[in-house]
């Protein structure tokens, strides 16, 4: 079926073409721009300079197609509308890049979409191993949601998370104690250390790791009448013994200095002044390194939560300023968010112009990704004008997910579907990055090429079925169907091939398109950010 119609292919041969000819002499594709190359902002002057250096050749601009695609997929999980890309690609404003960036980063979607990034890394799940339980669970999402969407900043929003004490149910941030694997104070060092600095434990010394946990070793819980509640509080009694047990473990901050502690007073407070200070580059560095990483698919540090002295930055300097802006913005996160996009460096092609060994770290080039689980089956939902079905394996209680409800929007990792597991979503039971996998399978590629699934929304999913069968022209509604899928207008090239398939009597009338639409939605060019 519809093997004809894989054009896409072009994305292939492009990133296959021959990248050590003279800068210059490759062809430009369709997913580049011949645009000029000089640096927008100060990262550009840093990733650049930092190439020059190493003699590595960076990859073309992206073309407007390719970056409208992109930076909706990144910004907000969502494509955009085939009236949204040709709207884009037909404006002549040469800072029609700048102006949409700055609607997306206001959309309602941005806030959907991150919080479902957060709730990854702050494990937001209702069933085993996390067990938040129902009611907790939207407790928590809501105040991750209503955070990111009121663009709290992020020291405030680290704070809060650290020292919250109260009902599971009435202060949604105590549920980042009880999304941990178990209570006891090292535990919850090691949850604090991996999330908010980005390094794990379990290979420091054991001294440097007591002393982190000492912060955390007077946290109580308590149940109530109510189901499932739990009250997280600082728990005097537990101070009172430390302080009065000469054998007690001091408390030690993660980079040496002792830390003075009474008993009167809640010593997670005492570490969160200390690592949300400004003078503390652990905490800024280890948001902005995340934030690169989720835009540009690899940290400066590489893996973004796996920060020691024996894996150093590709590029300390643009660490560090990265780190610096967000500091001198106050923790507006938005305001990272905008740096990076509007860069020139997130904005290259995934066209590499040079095989050397470091470019990938060097962010030369924009890197090839397949879609998340959530955003792979929202776009094609989007496409189809259809929905999905949800459940939990172990409800308690029972949770019914409205169909138009968008996956990126689900609050809870113990809800699912077989599309979602079979595409990597994570599990939500460690917190690392790591647990979310893009690796395509071949059950992946037989299930979106064979299966009922997503046969029954190609041939009954009302908004494709309007565009194949339209009173308007092949070419036109071919025009429509790459438009809505793939956010660009088809080449001339391709339209010959559409024209070309549909006269070959291989299928009748408007079945051909039905194959274009298929094919388009089983090309690398729809399945992978680009």
């Amino acid at each position: 079926m519809a093997a004809a119609f894989l054009s896409v292919v072009v994305l292939a041969a492009a990133l296959g073409a021959e990248p050590d000819k003279a800068p210059g002499n490759a062809p430009v594709t369709i997913f580049e721009s011949t645009a000029d190359l000089a640096p927008q902002n100060k990262i550009d002057e840093l990733v650049f300079g930092r190439l020059k250096s190493l003699g590595i050749q960076p990859a073309r601009l992206c073309s407007d197609a390719v970056f409208v695609r992109r930076v909706y997929l990144d910004v907000i999980g969502t494509l955009p509308t085939a009236k949204e890309a040709s709207e884009f690609l037909d404006d002549r404003n040469p800072d029609k890049r700048s102006k949409v960036v700055d609607r997306l980063l206001e959309r309602r979607e941005f806030a959907d979409y991150w919080a479902l990034k957060w709730s990854d890394v702050l494990r937001v799940k209702a069933e085993f191993p996390v067990k938040l339980w129902p009611n907790a669970v939207q407790a928590y999402h809501r105040w991750i949601l209503t955070s990111i969407r009121e663009n709290k900043p992020y020291d405030r929003f680290v704070r809060e998370l650290l020292t919250s004490s109260g009902s599971n149910f009435r202060e949604p941030a105590v549920n980042f104690y009880r999304a941990v694997p178990s209570k006891d104070g090292p535990t919850i060092a090691q949850a604090v250390a991996l999330t908010f600095m980005g390094m794990r434990t379990a290979t420091w010394p054991k001294e440097r790791q007591a002393g982190m946990a000492a912060f955390f070793s007077q946290v109580g819980y308590k149940g109530t009448k109510e189901w499932k509640e739990e009250i997280v509080f600082f728990d005097l009694e537990k101070a009172a013994a430390q302080a009065a047990d000469p054998k007690s473990q001091p408390a030690v901050f993660p980079d040496g200095t002792p830390a003075r502690l009474s008993p009167d007073k809640d010593p997670r407070e005492v570490f969160a002044d200390w690592l949300i200070s400004p003078k503390n580059p652990w905490f800024a560095q280890n948001i902005v390194n995340r934030i690169w990483y989720w835009l540009l698919g690899r940290g400066v540090i590489y893996e973004p939560d796996d920060v020691r002295p024996d894996n150093a930055p590709s590029n300390p300097e643009l660490l560090a300023y990265l780190g610096q802006e967000l500091v001198a913005a106050r923790y507006d996160l938005k305001h990272v968010y905008r740096l990076v996009l509007n860069s020139k460096t997130y904005q290259l092609s995934a066209v590499p112009q040079s095989k050397h060994a470091d470019a990938a770290a060097n962010f030369a080039h924009y890197p090839l990704r397949r879609l998340d689980a959530e955003v792979l089956i929202d776009a094609l939902c989007q496409i189809t004008g259809t929905g999905e079905e949800y459940s939990s394996q172990i409800p308690e209680p029972y949770t019914f997910i409205p169909k138009s409800n968008r996956t990126i929007t689900l609050a809870d990792g113990s809800i699912t579907s077989p599309f979602l597991e079979m595409f990597g979503r994570p599990p939500r039971d460690t917190g690392l990055e790591s647990e979310r996998s893009d690796r395509p399978t071949p059950g992946q590629r037989l299930h979106l090429l064979n299966s009922g699934h997503i046969w029954q929304k190609m041939q009954k999913g009302p908004k494709l079925v309007d565009i194949v069968y339209s009173k308007d022209s092949s070419q036109e509604i071919a025009r429509r169907l790459y438009l809505t899928i793939l956010s660009r207008y088809p080449t001339e090239e391709e339209i010959g091939i559409v024209t070309s398939y549909a006269q070959s009597g291989v299928v009748k009338g408007r079945e051909s398109l039905v194959d274009l639409a298929w094919a388009l939605m089983n090309g690398g060019e729809f399945l992978y950010r680009h």
